[in-house]
């Protein structure tokens, strides 16, 4: 086993659009056309040719794609007891698009059992080399969380527990187990991917929550508890880093807004490794709020985006890397996009050729700037 930890000086969060080949035999299987073995036997073909492309690249970090996913964050809370799924057309309404996702709530007490993620990664695991290490990507305990108390949910997760608390403490401790599966399994970069922090910035945001009666600091404070409960016991040659965005479907967003009003959560409180920070454009809002980051972080700045297939103009992301820097020194930051570029299977609105030229950019950008 090597000791290469993320983030790298030029990352990337984790998904990939999915290849044709891939979209054609899920198509087939959902059909009843092939097995599940058939698809199985593809999707791993795929996966073995996209980790292929990031070693090419010179990426020292590795994922599956996420290519044995519908949805970055509900397949993996299927993955406990205690949940299910339904597909009922129901949705997430992002700017001028519905996302269309599986109904996911509670049946029961949430508790961890044998995740199949931990398989997936085993065969994920066997192609790190000298020069790569390979990273899996889960929804953070706060998306979890936030999934089964909001308003459709709300009224059901009641029936198996009176408070929030008691939530917090099940998904957390749940949460620990599954990161100590990984870990048992050869793993030492795990990622926490988290929207909740992006959809509770900004005014917006403000005046739902006033709307609903909960004091939004009481919600910032359940979030920070439920993550930082998953981490305590955490190997110590273990990262978990943290990708905080606004939402990311189909090239559209769910939220907007500044990190000023989470910063002193997260980005001081919270016990992960590093930050992947979504900075792609105007929504974000600036760099002041890095100042808080505790010292013991990294920031991964998500400057070039996903969601377009324009290339940035390399200079003004050195610019904008070096004014980051006025907050946070320079030695503690890092490049990458702002997202993955499928966060469901659907995949944003680019093509494969283009997702490799946004990576080569951040490749170039990083060597120039850090040497």
């Amino acid at each position: 086993m090597n000791n290469l930890q993320t983030p790298f000086r030029y990352d990337f969060v984790g998904s990939f659009l999915r290849p044709q080949a891939l979209k054609d035999a899920k198509a087939a299987f959902q059909a009843g056309k092939i097995s599940k073995a058939q698809l199985d036997t593809i999707t791993e073909d795929e996966i073995r040719k996209v980790v292929a492309k990031q070693k090419e690249l010179g990426f020292h970090v590795i994922t599956d794609g996420e290519f044995r996913r519908t949805f970055w964050h509900l397949d993996f809370m299927w993955g406990f007891d205690g949940v299910a799924h339904e597909a009922t057309d129901n949705g997430v309404q992002f700017h001028n698009e519905l996302a269309i996702l599986d109904d996911t709530y509670l049946v029961g007490k949430l508790k961890a059992k044998a995740h199949p993620f931990v398989e997936y990664f085993k065969f994920l695991k066997q192609f790190e080399d000298e020069n790569t290490i390979a990273k899996y990507t889960i929804p953070a305990p706060a998306q979890t969380f936030q999934q089964m108390i909001i308003p459709a949910n709300f009224k059901n997760t009641r029936k198996f527990y009176a408070t929030n608390k008691e939530l917090i403490q099940d998904i957390g401790i749940a949460y620990q187990d599954v990161i100590k599966q990984f870990y048992d399994a050869g793993c030492r970069n795990l990622q926490f991917d988290d929207c909740t922090w992006g959809a509770i910035v900004g005014e917006a945001a403000k005046q739902r929550y006033k709307l609903l009666g909960i004091d939004l600091e009481d919600v910032k404070q359940q979030l920070l508890d439920v993550n930082n409960l998953a981490l305590e016991g955490k190997p110590a040659d273990m990262v978990i880093n943290s990708h905080i965005c606004r939402g990311n479907y189909h090239s559209t967003f769910f939220t907007s807004g500044p990190y000023d009003t989470v910063a002193d959560y997260v980005f001081a409180k919270e016990n992960v490794n590093a930050l992947f920070l979504e900075y792609d454009d105007t929504r974000s809002g600036g760099f002041a709020p890095l100042a808080k980051v505790s010292p013991d972080k990294k920031v991964v700045l998500g400057l070039i985006t996903t969601k377009s297939p324009v290339l940035e103009d390399k200079e003004k992301i050195i610019s904008r890397i070096h004014e980051a820097a006025k907050y946070i020194s320079l030695d503690r930051l890092c490049l990458s996009p702002q997202c993955g570029f499928a966060s469901c299977e659907i995949g944003n609105k680019l093509t494969e050729e283009e997702q490799w030229a946004k990576l080569k950019l951040v490749k170039e950008i990083a060597e120039e700037v850090w040497g």
